[in-house]
């Protein structure tokens, strides 16, 4: 089973970080919203370890979901956090508590925000080859 490192760094505007394969190399930027103490639906998740399972989403389709019962994260609860997934997205306001991939960090309509999430997110989805991995989630 794959594993990857996401390290992150924590700023009032969101969360950004980087995907690291276990062999150390980079495999794409994330950003999340920053973190407001895990508000559902407004803040990043803990650091931990999480399991990434497939998911068929209703609104962004095939995509990965995060789980780990321990932290209080799961697919559909009963959890502290539920639905947490990685999708396309570019900016931290565009998400409600999941994760979106980028090729590059810049501004994006005056917020910072990751670049390219689209084609960031369909490497990583051809990378992951529809298996499941583990993510470690780390203060870098």
């Amino acid at each position: 089973m794959k594993h990857y490192t996401l390290n992150r760094r924590y700023f009032p505007f969101g969360t950004f970080s980087t995907l690291h394969r276990q062999d150390g190399s980079h495999v794409c930027f994330m950003v999340e919203r920053a973190d407001v103490n895990n508000t559902p639906n407004e803040s990043c998740i803990p650091e931990g370890t999480y399991h990434l399972v497939p998911h068929d989403s209703p609104r962004f389709g095939d995509c990965y979901a995060l789980e780990a019962p321990t932290l209080g994260v799961t697919r559909s609860g009963p959890s502290l956090r539920t639905h947490i997934l990685i999708h396309a997205a570019n900016k931290p306001s565009d998400l409600q508590g999941c994760l979106a991939p980028g090729l590059d960090v810049g501004l994006v309509g005056g917020e910072w925000a990751v670049i390219k999430s689209k084609d960031a997110f369909n490497a990583l989805m051809h990378e992951l080859g529809g298996e499941p991995a583990t993510l470690t989630i780390t203060k870098d």
